[in-house]
C-alpha cells in the first residue's frame, strides 16, 4: 500500500462543520446490540481504523462508579474509567485530527461529576474546554486548530 494513501491532502483549515467526520455508533459493542459484549479495547480498535467520533452511553454503576453500556439490554458494562483510559491511550496514535465524544449521558448528577472528574483527569491538557457559542458555525474551530484534542458532545 502507498503511504501517501494514508495522508490528508485537503484543506483542514476549514470550520469543523464543513466536513463529514468518520464516526461510530455503540462503539464498545463487540457484536449485536441486545446480548453482545461491552469491551473498552472495542474504541482503540476503531480509533486506530479513522474513526473519529466514537458513542460513550453512560449510566449510573454500582459504588459511584458510572459504566458504559446499551440501556435497557441484556450487553454488558464495562466502567467509563476504563473506556477514557483506553480513548486515551489510542485517540492520536494513527491521527492527530480531534476526537468527538460522542456522550449519551443517563447518570445522576452524581455520577456525572465523576465523569467530569475522569474527563478532566485522564484527558488532562487534551480536553478541550474552550466554550464555543452554537449561534453560528462559520466560528467552529478548524481540525487543524483542534489537533491532539478531545472535544465532548452530550
Amino acid at each position: 500500500s502507498n503511504p501517501l494513501h494514508r495522508q490528508v491532502h485537503q484543506d483542514m483549515e476549514q470550520p469543523l462543520c464543513h466536513y463529514y467526520i468518520a464516526s461510530s455508533h455503540n462503539t464498545y459493542l463487540s457484536g449485536d446490540q441486545l446480548l453482545s459484549q461491552s469491551r473498552a479495547d472495542m474504541y482503540a480498535r476503531v480509533l486506530q481504523a479513522g474513526c473519529r467520533c466514537v458513542e460513550v452511553d453512560c449510566w449510573d454503576g454500582p459504588d459511584g462508579e458510572p459504566v458504559v453500556h446499551h440501556g435497557y439490554t441484556l450487553t454488558s458494562k464495562i466502567l467509563f474509567r476504563d473506556v477514557a483510559e483506553t480513548i486515551n491511550k489510542y485517540a492520536f496514535i494513527k491521527n492527530e485530527f480531534p476526537v468527538i465524544l460522542s456522550i449519551e449521558n443517563h447518570c445522576s448528577i452524581q455520577q456525572q461529576k465523576k465523569i467530569a472528574q475522569y474527563l478532566k483527569e485522564i484527558f488532562g491538557d487534551k480536553l478541550d474546554l474552550s466554550s464555543v457559542s452554537t449561534g453560528d458555525p462559520r466560528q467552529l474551530p478548524s481540525p487543524q486548530d483542534l489537533k491532539g484534542k478531545i472535544l465532548v458532545k452530550v
